[in-house]
C-alpha cells in the first residue's frame, strides 16, 4: 500500500496532465462531438476525488465545511460559460478583427501548446491585476473565500470574473485565428489544470515546480494575508511570476484551513447566491 501511495503522489500529476489531455486531443482528431469532452472532464474530476482521498495533503480538506451544493453550483455555471463560450466563438471572431496568423500547419498538440503559452499570459496578468484592482478583486474575492483546497473549488470563481479572466487569455487568440477545436481543447485544459492547481493530493512533483503553476506553489496564493498571498497567479506556468517578481514556494511550508480565506473578512458569504450578489454591496479591503 505504501508503495502504491508514493506511486500515487509522483505519477498523478503527468497521469493527469498529460493523459487526459492526449485523450482530450483524440476526441477531437476523431470527429467525436464536444460533449465527450464533458464527460472524459467529468471522469477527471472523479479521478481527482479518489486520489484525494488516497493520498490527501490535508485529511480534514476532503470533509466538506458546508461547501458542496455550492462548489457544484460554481462548477456547473462556469463549465456551461465556457463551454457555450467555445459554441459562440465564430460568431464572437466575425466581430474581432483577426490576423489569421493561426499556425493551421502545426499539430493539433503543438497548437494547444500555443494557446496554453498564449492565454497563460493573459490570464496571468488579469489574475495578478485583480489583486491590485479594487473593482476586480470584488469579483475574485470569491474564489479566495474558501477555507480548504480540493479539486473542485479549482472551479469555484464569481462567473463575472471568469468572464474577464477568459477575455484576458482568448482575445489574443481570437485576434490571431484560433479554430474551434483547438479552444475546446483550451477549455478542457484549463479545468484540468485547475483540478491539479487547487488538489488536496499530497503530490510530489520534484523539478516540475520550476515550471508548471500546480498545487504545492498555489497553495501560497491562497494565503489569507495581503501581500503574503499576492504571489503565484500563473495558471499554467510559472514563467510569468519569475518575470513579475512574484513566484514563491518554501518546500517546508504546510498549510492549514487557519492559513486560507480572506484575513480582513473571516465572514465573507458561503452560500452561492450570497456570493454572487456580495461583489455589489462592498468590496473589502485586501487590495492595498
Amino acid at each position: 500500500m505504501k508503495i502504491l501511495r508514493v506511486c500515487l503522489a509522483i505519477l498523478y500529476v503527468p497521469f493527469t496532465l498529460i493523459g487526459f489531455n492526449y485523450i482530450a486531443i483524440q476526441i477531437v482528431v476523431s470527429g467525436y462531438d464536444y460533449y465527450f469532452l464533458v464527460m472524459l472532464l467529468a471522469l477527471a474530476i472523479m479521478l481527482s476525488f479518489f486520489v484525494e482521498y488516497l493520498i490527501p495533503y490535508q485529511k480534514n480538506w476532503n470533509t466538506a465545511h458546508n461547501d458542496s451544493v455550492r462548489d457544484l453550483l460554481h462548477a456547473c455555471v462556469n463549465e456551461a460559460a465556457n463551454s457555450m463560450s467555445v459554441i459562440l466563438l465564430p460568431i464572437i471572431a466575425a466581430f474581432v478583427p483577426h490576423l489569421n496568423f493561426w499556425p493551421d500547419e502545426w499539430p493539433i498538440w503543438g497548437q494547444l501548446l500555443l494557446a496554453v503559452f498564449i492565454s497563460d499570459l493573459g490570464i496571468t496578468l488579469v489574475h495578478y491585476a485583480s489583486h491590485k484592482n479594487m473593482f476586480l478583486w470584488r469579483f475574485h474575492a470569491v474564489h479566495h473565500s474558501v477555507k480548504r483546497m480540493y479539486g473542485f473549488n479549482g472551479l469555484m470563481k464569481h462567473p463575472i470574473h471568469q468572464a474577464f479572466e477568459t477575455i484576458g487569455g482568448t482575445f489574443p487568440l481570437v485576434a490571431l485565428g484560433i479554430p474551434v477545436e483547438i479552444a475546446a481543447l483550451l477549455a478542457f485544459a484549463i479545468a484540468v489544470q485547475l483540478l491539479l492547481q487547487h488538489s488536496n493530493v499530497d503530490m510530489k512533483i520534484g523539478p516540475l515546480r520550476y515550471f508548471l503553476a500546480l498545487a504545492p506553489l498555489h497553495r501560497f496564493h491562497h494565503i489569507k494575508r495581503p501581500i503574503e498571498g499576492d504571489v503565484n497567479f500563473g495558471l499554467f506556468t510559472t514563467i510569468w511570476d519569475r518575470m513579475l517578481g512574484t513566484a514563491v514556494y518554501d518546500a517546508d511550508r504546510i498549510f492549514t484551513s487557519e492559513d486560507l480565506g480572506i484575513e480582513k473578512e473571516p465572514d465573507y458569504p458561503t452560500k452561492y447566491v450570497a456570493q454572487m450578489l456580495k461583489p455589489f454591496s462592498r468590496a473589502n479591503d485586501r487590495v492595498q
